[in-house]
């Protein structure tokens, strides 16, 4: 299988005018060093290499469409990948999430696709809501697809970019965990990915990592990495860490990570989710606020026409605001700073 002139965005958002000889959805082939490809769907690759090592990775972006940063970053290990520059040691699936916001440039057509994950999908018909459940089945077939060979590790990273600037300009959503404790080799991995911020999920919600976690006992994360910007005007730079630790996972039989080191990470822990359930809902600050900023106790931070949320307590801050949400999808969390010392480790 040559892929001279393959161009993996092109193909996954259909592009008009691309040549037939591009696979279609169901086909597969094998590379020159025997790396087995097999095309599941627009914007969804199966890899396996020849002698696959312990891990089955699930690298997706784009279950937002206008996220383009890792769109970028998986597209150009794609294509590494398929010209020999980027040997495959880890079977992993790449999963592009939502071509058709990708074509229209926007988070979603009709609907957030990362609420609709662990069956939310089953609520309605938009393009969101097939594909996700289309997306739960790629995932399902892909960990169930392993190599029997003992204990293996099942890792998803979800990468997104916000629609706002952060004071944390990266940070990773840990989802729930039902008790479980968190594990340093992921919080050490993140960190070597340049992101050590972390925030904590404590309660099961729908969003594509957690679905991961539940569903397939994954170690998933939802990983922010910067701001939402159109194609071509992403600083990769920026990128840069998380892009050499990724390529190293899939690439390498195991990680030479440095010794867990508490100091390097900052925890924060929902404190607060603030839905919007009336029409007339808004938030008491600007558009452009950053996430993690902190308000003085006793601020207004929204009103749900008769219902005011003020901060509670010293050290609170927001998170992922957005007034424009549906009625009784999440308008705001807010997040307190937790000591490492209290979670549990192993």
């Amino acid at each position: 299988m040559t892929f001279d002139d393959f161009d993996v965005l092109d193909w996954t958002t259909q592009k008009v005018g691309a040549p037939a000889s591009w696979p279609e959805p169901g086909d597969s082939g094998e590379l020159d060093d025997g790396t087995r490809v097999e095309f599941w769907d627009y914007g969804v690759f199966a890899l396996t290499p020849a002698q696959p090592g312990s891990k089955d990775v699930i690298l997706s972006c784009a279950i937002h469409g206008n996220e383009t940063a890792p769109i970028e970053m998986v597209r150009d290990m794609l294509h590494d990948i398929f010209s020999g520059k980027l040997q495959l040691r880890q079977r992993t699936l790449f999963l592009i999430g939502n071509p058709q916001a990708i074509m229209i440039g926007k988070r979603f057509v009709d609907y957030n696709m990362n609420r609709l994950f662990s069956g939310a999908h089953k609520s309605g018909d938009t393009p969101e809501h097939k594909r996700a459940a289309d997306i739960e089945s790629y995932v399902t077939k892909f960990y169930n697809e392993a190599p029997a060979d003992g204990k293996r590790q099942r890792l998803h990273y979800d990468l997104h970019t916000a629609i706002r600037d952060s004071a944390y300009e990266k940070f990773a959503v840990y989802p729930f965990t039902h008790g479980g404790p968190y594990k340093k080799e992921q919080l050490t991995f993140l960190a070597e990915c340049g992101v050590t911020t972390i925030l904590l999920n404590q309660a099961p919600t729908t969003t594509f990592s957690y679905y991961s976690v539940r569903s397939h006992g994954a170690d998933a994360f939802t990983v922010e990495l910067g701001k939402v910007r159109p194609f071509g005007e992403n600083d990769m730079s920026r990128f840069a860490d998380a892009d050499r630790m990724f390529r190293k996972l899939i690439s390498q039989d195991q990680l030479d990570l440095p010794a867990f080191d508490a100091t390097r990470h900052t925890i924060f822990d929902v404190y607060r989710t603030i839905n919007r359930t009336q029409q007339g809902f808004r938030l008491n600050f600007p558009g452009d606020v950053a996430n993690f900023t902190e308000f003085e106790q006793g601020y207004l931070l929204a009103v749900d026409e008769s219902v005011e949320y003020h901060v509670e307590q010293p050290g609170e801050r927001i998170i992922f605001p957005n007034a424009d949400v549906a009625i009784g999808q999440r308008a705001l969390l807010t997040v307190v700073e937790l000591p490492l010392d209290q979670l549990e480790l192993v």
